[in-house]
């Protein structure tokens, strides 16, 4: 197998896409207002080094808690239908067609829950997913992560379930290759045999430097 892995914000996105599901559903009144200006501060606090990785996907997940998996699942499909088809860059569905026509097995691999990364890979017509996993209680959504989040190292470990899975591991591979902008990203760069920094922020821009990793200023150049 040929394995391509997109991280989604900032990389194939140039947003977050958390705050854009989230101010879609304050528009619509699906949630209450505030949402997502509450989860905005809780990314702030983040990027400050005050608030953790599972304190955002609490701040973002909490507008689902008791909500029901059906009707979660009507917010996607509109959000895909009605707000996607105008916000993804042309150039992020071009890349993945290029890494499908030469055979590759696409997959998006990301921290955002996959409540909101679902509808996104279907429209950058990414098959495979692997994300932070929204907590359910039955047919409800509990407002927490379940499992491991999709960040850090916890991807590289995420990709290698995927992988075993299919009766695979990274050293079956005929040739991985993993797009990201950020240093949180480094695992999983450093595991591929192809790593792409894309609009990379500045440590891992110095990183990309001193391995000698290939650096793509614009979605058209990777």
């Amino acid at each position: 197998m040929r394995l391509a892995l997109f991280d989604l914000d900032h990389t194939l996105i140039p947003f977050d896409s958390t705050l854009v599901w989230l101010r879609d559903l304050v528009a619509r009144g699906d949630i209450e207002a505030g949402r997502d200006e509450a989860y905005l501060d809780c990314c702030r606090q983040y990027v400050a080094g005050v608030m953790d990785v599972a304190g955002t996907h609490a701040c973002a997940l909490a507008p689902l808690a008791r909500r029901r998996v059906d009707e979660v699942a009507a917010w996607q499909i509109r959000f895909e239908a009605e707000v996607l088809p105008a916000g993804l860059p042309a150039a992020a569905r071009a890349l993945v067609a290029r890494h499908r026509l030469r055979g590759d097995t696409c997959c998006l691999v990301t921290n955002t829950c996959d409540v909101v990364a679902e509808p996104f890979a279907r429209a950058l017509g990414l098959a495979e997913l692997i994300a932070s996993r929204a907590g359910r209680a039955g047919q409800q959504y509990t407002g927490n992560i379940d499992g491991e989040p999709c960040h850090g190292f916890g991807k590289v470990r995420l990709v290698g379930h995927w992988l075993a899975r299919r009766g695979l591991d990274w050293n079956s591979l005929a040739w991985s290759g993993f797009y990201s902008d950020s240093i949180s990203d480094l695992p999983l760069l450093s595991y591929v045999t192809e790593p792409v920094a894309v609009r990379p922020d500045d440590r891992l821009r110095a990183h990309a430097l001193a391995e000698g990793w290939r650096i793509a200023e614009t979605l058209e150049a990777a």
